[in-house]
């Protein structure tokens, strides 16, 4: 595991990083999301790895992280007014478009599909191990397939300590979940996973709301054209459940019917907060997306960690910046 905590050693970090993705390697890398398993992803070889060390099923397609709007276009066969719109307002950024594939894109990034989900991020060693490489990399989140997401680097470690050779220590992930992903290969935009980039924003980016859909073509049919579409995916290992109460008394009688201790049960909450002593732990996450965002999933792992048998999670709040999280959250809990 490599820190990246002065100059000297994020340049040291970047070198070994790029050296060892040349050569075919697996690393996992910090980005403003999660951190992800990289490899090279014009390299079949090295990006099957991927999905052996992850257990990922061959199906699930591979978001392609580039580090400039060249290697972006190198990588798809048109490059839309859509996709140019969107690019200007949110890269760098949490924002992944689905393109028709250029043909030095493997099929296995692709699942065999016929396009290509690219992202532009915007944490500065991903740019900067990618400038290294020149090349683009395939980067799933670094964790074993379906399970929580990591947002730091003793995440990675603990799920995939033994299957990756090379670690990078970046801090904490600052967005938290995964990135927005949005369908620019059919005749109308449309979202295929929500995050952090909301829909107001795409449709006021776009020049056109009515245009931008939400969720799998209707007709849509595999290949999957995004990762994130699996009905279960993000999980902690305790089980997760979703609740709204309207006091202690009420939670407790909610949780009377499930078969787990109390000293098991974890409490998450950002509105109505349970006294803590009857549980084993009652978190608190600010009542705001991008903070709710950003500490999930390290709260879950923590949870997890903690040994939770049960894990509930107080329904979130309505509203367009909220469903990346609440998608996310119903399939943890699925």
């Amino acid at each position: 595991m490599l820190p990246t905590h002065t100059p000297a050693l994020f340049d040291e970090a970047v070198a070994c990083a790029a050296a060892q993705l040349r050569a075919g390697g697996l690393v996992a890398l910090p980005t403003e999301t999660v951190y992800g398993l990289a490899a090279n992803a014009l390299d079949a070889k090295a990006v099957a790895a991927v999905f052996e060390a992850k257990g990922r099923p061959s199906h699930n397609p591979i978001i392609v992280h580039v580090a400039s709007l060249a290697m972006a276009q190198q990588c798809v066969r048109e490059w839309t007014g859509g996709a140019a719109r969107l690019a200007r307002a949110f890269w760098p950024g949490p924002l992944t478009l689905v393109l028709p594939r250029a043909p030095i894109i493997p099929d296995i990034v692709t699942a065999g599909g016929d396009t290509v989900g690219v992202r532009w991020p915007s944490h500065p060693f991903m740019q900067a191990v990618i400038g290294a490489c020149g090349f683009p990399l395939a980067a799933p989140s670094a964790n074993a397939a379906n399970q929580l997401s990591p947002t730091n680097a003793d995440h990675v470690w603990r799920q995939l300590g033994n299957r990756v050779g090379l670690i990078v220590d970046g801090g904490q992930s600052q967005v938290g979940i995964e990135s927005t992903v949005v369908d620019l290969s059919g005749r109308e935009a449309r979202v295929l996973r929500p995050g952090m980039i909301h829909t107001p924003s795409l449709a006021a980016a776009l020049g056109d709301e009515a245009a931008l859909q939400s969720g799998p073509a209707p007709a849509d049919s595999e290949p999957l054209r995004s990762p994130g579409q699996l009905p279960r995916h993000y999980a902690p290992t305790a089980r997760l459940l979703i609740c709204e109460w309207t006091s202690a008394d009420d939670l407790e009688q909610q949780l009377g019917k499930y078969r787990a201790n109390a000293d098991r049960i974890h409490i998450i909450a950002h509105t109505r907060i349970p006294p803590g002593t009857r549980f084993g732990s009652v978190s608190v996450i600010p009542r705001d997306a991008e903070a709710y965002a950003r500490a999930l999933y390290a709260e879950l792992h923590r949870c997890d960690a903690a040994g939770a048998e049960l894990i509930v999670a107080e329904a979130l709040p309505e509203g367009s910046e909220w469903n990346g999280i609440a998608d996310r959250l119903a399939r943890a809990s699925a």
